[in-house]
């Protein structure tokens, strides 16, 4: 099961890993509420992100799914390691990229802010392409997700300054972390943290691919989907994780 981030599948598909899984998987991808033809939302709450891992339980209630892998994007990648907390028991393995830790993003503030005041100036083809998934709403979708980032940051109720209370180092679900070392929504130290925080307690390693030519969606970007889609094959099929070239760390 596939977990879009917070503009929706469209925007980053999965098309390449798809028809890579297709034979072997079957892929499912739902839209969150809010998101292309799932109930709109009027708003996203600071917890929204515990919020859409409840739902998804349910649709994979709904559909019969016993331990599902899930991939999770961005925001979607939140939610597979929430899920993942919540019920290790109930998945086989997760992937997650472009995952957050903190909280607070303040490299990124300007960027939520041009997302709630200015959503058209994020460019000609983004527009079009959150336009076609999202229909006349697209705007008030984006504007609702960078204010919600905003309201997490300064959410005076966190008990910690990430985004998993704390917990990561409880994570029990076989996982690949999937990050591109240029992802201009990760603050500086932020990706280390996120790794010491997975660090098992038994001393042992998750798997964890840096690929020094990703930016925020490495799945969908041409210089590293080809790397992207092997080593997540690879994971998938529970083989040896072995990132190749120059553009793996």
């Amino acid at each position: 099961m596939i977990l879009h981030g917070g503009w929706g599948y469209e925007i980053y598909p999965f098309d390449r890993q798809i028809a890579a899984l297709s034979p072997d998987y079957h892929v499912v991808i739902p839209d969150r509420s809010g998101y292309g033809r799932s109930p709109r939302l009027d708003r996203q709450e600071t917890d929204f992100h515990h919020r859409a891992a409840v739902e998804t339980w349910a649709v994979i209630d709904a559909l019969g799914l016993e331990q599902p892998t899930l991939w999770g994007h961005s925001d979607g990648a939140i939610i597979a390691l929430l899920m993942g907390l919540s019920a290790p028991h109930r998945l086989h393995q997760v992937i997650v990229e472009a995952t957050h830790f903190l909280r607070n993003k303040p490299s990124s503030r300007q960027f939520f802010e041009t997302m709630i005041e200015d959503p058209d100036g994020l460019g000609e083809r983004v527009v079009s392409t959150l336009e076609r998934d999202h229909g006349a709403r697209w705007r008030d979708l984006i504007r609702m997700n960078g204010d919600a980032w905003l309201r997490i940051a300064s959410d005076p109720s966190a008990p910690t300054p990430d985004l998993y209370g704390g917990r990561l180092g409880e994570f029990q679900v076989p996982n690949l972390v999937i990050h591109g070392a240029r992802d201009p929504r990760t603050e500086p130290g932020e990706l280390q943290d996120l790794r010491a925080a997975l660090e098992r307690r038994d001393g042992s390693r998750n798997h964890f691919v840096v690929l020094t030519d990703g930016g925020h969606s490495p799945h969908s970007e041409r210089a590293t989907a080809e790397e992207v889609t092997r080593i997540a094959l690879a994971f998938l099929k529970q083989e040896a994780v072995h990132p190749v070239g120059s553009n793996a760390t």
